[in-house]
This record gives C-alpha cells, structure tokens and sequence, in this order.
C-alpha cells in the first residue's frame, strides 16, 4: 500500500457503539500513517480513546493501549482467532462444488486451543533457541554475501538488496523452497497482505494460489524427502496421527506467509532509525556487545504486526461495548509506544530498565519464529556496522512506507559516500 492509496468507504456506527468511542481511522490508508507509521500512532495514542471504534475497512474496534492487546491476546476464549467459527469453516468446506480446491487454514494461528496445541507442538522443535542458533553461520555469511554487493557503490535501496532478501532466502533454504522463485513467492504474499480487512473471497483465493505455488515441491517431498522443513512435516505426528496433505498445506501457508513478511519489517524500521542516528551507530561499533539491548529497544519503538481477532461473546471491555462477532485489531506497534508502559516511549532509550515489548506477540500465539527474528536482526546489525561507513538517509529520495496487518518500509535510500 502506498500513501496515494484511497481511503476505505466508511459504514455506519452499530447501536451497540457510542460515540464517544468513534474514532476515523483507516489502518490500511490512513495518510499520515502511510507517510511515516509510528509517528502517526503517537499522535492517535495522544488524540484518540485507547479502545475505539472505527467506522473503516468495515467497522471494526482497535485496541491501543498496551494492558488492552496483552489481556486481549492472551485471552483466546473471549478473542478467537479463528475469523469465522469452525463449525461454519468446516460447513462451508462441505458445500464446496466438487473439485473446488480445498481452503487452507493457516495454522496454528487461525485457530484457538486446545487444537492450537495440537498443530503448534510440532513446529516447537524446529523453531527452537538451540536449533535456530545452528543457522547463525548461514545467516552471517548471507549478510556479507549482500553487502558485498553494494559497499562499493556508496549507496543502495536497503530493503531491496538487503532487508528483503536475507531473510526471505535463509527461510527458502528452511522450507526447502527454490531460491530463483523469491520474486514470485514474494508477490504473492505482498498481494494477500494488501488484501482489506474482510474481504473474504479475496483473501480464500489468494491462499489457494499460495498452496498451489508449492504443491508440486510438497508431493514430492513426500515421496522423497530431504532436509528441510516440508520434508520434516511429513514425519511429524498431529494427536497422534501422520500428517495428511491437508495438514501440511494449511502449515505450509502459515510459514510462507510468515517467512516471507515479517522479519524484513523490523529490519528496515531498525536501519532506518540508524540512519538518522549517528551517534548510536558509533557507539554500537565500538561495543558490538550493546547490539542485543539495541535490537531489543528497536524491535520495542518500532513494532509492525497487527494480529486481528474476533469478539465470541458480549461484554465490557476496558470500557467498550462489545458484541458477539465484532472485529477487534490487536494494534501492537501502539501498545509498544504506550506512556503508561513505557515512560517516554517516543524516545529510543538503550539504557531503558523496561522494554519487554509485545512485538511478538503474547500468550498462545506468541510468534514461534521469535528467536530467529531475533538472530537475524542481530547478525545484520552487527555486519552492517562492522562493514559499513557511517551510513545516513538518501536527502534526495525519502523513505515510503505501506500499512495494514503488518506495517513496513517499501523503500530505504541509503548512502555512505
């Protein structure tokens, strides 16, 4: 999405919602949060309700404040993540005209517990601080490889010879997916993230086209395994039971949409507040050690995900009227900025006591993918810094930024000549 993206109609206010928790805001087009993200959350943390209503995308509530997301995520019997409930998913599934392809589901993200245990303790291993630090030596010699590529020139576009491509191939090499389809898988997650809230046909469509993108890679590692993710999902029990091609394409379409977003947005709010602070950047090289508690304050003022659930009963919460079937979004980059969390949280502090963000996301959906997030923030912060000059923003091209579940850089012109 970009800044000249047209504003959502807007619908009407539900009796159940008063007025005084109305607030306009359109989380995918909003102009002053399109043009610079995070400065326009403070100034909706200042200026709007911490639990609102907005009558965009559909209507739906946001939750802004910090205490509202953490009981909210951690409370999935009030705030499902299944977007409809499963008994209408699997109704609708039984009605499909013969030879529709099948709905995947994203799980276990997009359903609630108990059965989210079920399909998460799988993936535990995979994703665990022990195995993912093994990836350490491919991620560090990746980086170089990238940066080789532009330390000459003086100059590069951060996101696209950089930010994208690090995590994207270290996850295609996980998944066992082949490299040269990057630019094809990438748009396809792009074009399913731009997709607004509840347009439901759009959203089936597109993860039926993204299973389809790796189907031919998922019969064939059943047949002849190898060593990488896909093949793993193939070995792998759920309550008890093998795996069954339905199982591995609805995890499938959760880790491609995962792997192939999210890290890269920390990555370019990260590099882009170095590049206005250059003192911070002397300071990181002279002690690499500081580059943990850095990425850690970067990841706190700079969140980007915005988890979606749906209101299973009705009740007040933090002062809101819900109703059964109300839309809530999780807003966790504005929780992150939240004064009543984090003093002064508009500043990036690397002496701060407290930053135990959320950008994770809490409770039973906390991401998996956390501690390889993390090493890859790390590890590219240490061999920009090691490897680059002073680095600051391109004056003459600005940086531009899209909104909506996840919100990122679209483009970062460095330079260091």
């Amino acid at each position: 999405m970009t800044n000249e993206t047209t504003l959502s109609p807007t619908v009407l206010t539900p009796q159940h919602v008063p007025e005084s928790l109305v607030y306009d805001f359109d989380m995918f087009a909003d102009p002053a949060y399109t043009a610079n993200p995070h400065k326009r959350l403070l100034d909706l943390i200042e200026h709007a309700p911490p639990v609102f209503w907005t009558p965009r995308n559909g209507g739906h509530w946001i939750f802004l404040s910090y205490a509202a997301n953490f009981i909210a995520a951690r409370d999935t019997e009030m705030f499902s993540s299944e977007q409809m409930p499963m008994e209408l998913v699997e109704q609708m599934m039984a009605n499909l005209p013969p030879g529709t392809p099948r709905i995947p589901l994203a799980k276990p993200v997009s359903i609630d517990p108990p059965e989210h245990s079920k399909y998460r303790m799988p993936l535990q291993r995979v994703f665990s601080p022990k195995t993912i630090n093994d990836l350490a030596g491919d991620i560090r010699a990746l980086a170089d490889q990238l940066i080789d590529r532009v330390i000459e020139r003086g100059e590069c576009e951060f996101m696209s010879d950089v930010a994208e491509p690090l995590p994207v191939q270290i996850f295609l090499k996980m998944m066992g997916l082949p490299l040269e389809r990057q630019n094809e898988y990438r748009a396809l997650v792009k074009e399913l993230l731009a997709i607004q809230t509840g347009d439901l046909g759009k959203s089936i469509a597109l993860l039926q086209r993204i299973v389809a993108s790796m189907r031919d890679i998922m019969l064939e590692r059943r047949e002849h395994p190898r060593d990488d993710l896909i093949s793993l999902l193939w070995k792998t029990e759920i309550d008890g039971k093998p795996t069954t091609l339905d199982h591995v394409d609805d995890y499938c379409v959760l880790l491609f949409i995962a792997g192939l977003d999210t890290v890269m947005n920390g990555m370019g709010f990260g590099v882009h507040h170095l590049a206005q602070d250059l003192a911070l950047q002397e300071q990181l090289r002279a002690n690499s050690k500081l580059i943990p508690e850095a990425s850690e304050e970067l990841l706190r003022r700079y969140s980007f995900v915005i988890p979606n659930r749906r209101v299973t009963k009705a009740a007040m919460f933090n002062g809101a009227p819900l109703q059964e079937g109300d839309r809530v979004m999780l807003f966790l980059p504005a929780a992150d900025l939240d004064k009543n969390e984090f003093p002064n949280p508009e500043n990036f502090d690397l002496k701060r006591e407290h930053k135990v963000h959320i950008v994770f996301n809490a409770g039973p959906h906390r991401c998996l993918g956390s501690h390889l997030a993390r090493l890859e923030l790390q590890i590219l912060y240490e061999q920009l810094l090691a490897r680059l000059p002073a680095f600051r923003l391109d004056p003459t091209r600005p940086p531009a930024f899209h909104c909506g579940p996840i919100i990122g850089v679209d483009s970062l012109h460095l330079t260091w000549k």
